[in-house]
């Protein structure tokens, strides 16, 4: 972490909402990715980056740097944007995805390794919400699967089956195209 950002954050802790602002505007890209990514709506996902952000001023004085400050951010978004997913009852992706890392073991060449980023999007349109959700946590976002399962209140033994459901879905309905 950078110096000016150390002191941009210590300065929003004491309540500097200048200093907040500078941090608002370094990470509310990435932000509104991950809520765009579960949301599926630019309308929600505005409005769960909004709400991110409130839950950060309001958590600030509890920040205490042993996560990066963007790591942390990145949590409050993410559940942010489930507990808006959850308040809805659908999830919807529709950002391009990438297939690093989704294809079979052993190097063989699978039909998610073959898709093109419109084709993967669509078919993860298709997956039903909880492996969607679990898919995108585990495969695009990172999180493992014991955090997932913590995140949408599962198992994480689910989180796991629910991940190898979606692989499996995801080749099907990309060998039909």
């Amino acid at each position: 972490m950078s110096a000016d950002n150390t002191m941009a954050i210590r300065r929003a802790q004491a309540g500097d909402r200048q200093a907040f602002h500078q941090l608002y505007q370094q990470h509310i890209g990435r932000v509104y990715a991950v809520c765009w990514r579960l949301l599926g709506d630019r309308q929600k996902a505005e409005d769960a980056s909004q709400e991110s952000f409130i839950k950060v001023w309001q958590s600030l004085p509890d920040f205490k740097g042993d996560s990066s400050f963007a790591t942390w951010l990145h949590r409050i978004a993410t559940r942010t944007a489930i507990d808006c997913w959850r308040r809805d009852k659908r999830l919807s992706f529709v950002e391009p995805a990438t297939v690093d890392g989704l294809a079979e073991q052993g190097g063989q060449t699978t039909a998610v390794e073959n898709a093109d980023g419109r084709d993967l999007e669509q078919a993860i349109q298709r997956l039903p919400p909880q492996a969607k959700a679990v898919f995108v946590l585990f495969a695009l976002e990172g999180y493992r699967h014991n955090e997932i399962a913590v995140l949408l209140g599962i198992a994480e033994g689910s989180s796991k089956a629910q991940y190898h459901r979606a692989r499996h879905l995801l080749r099907g309905f990309l060998s039909e195209e």
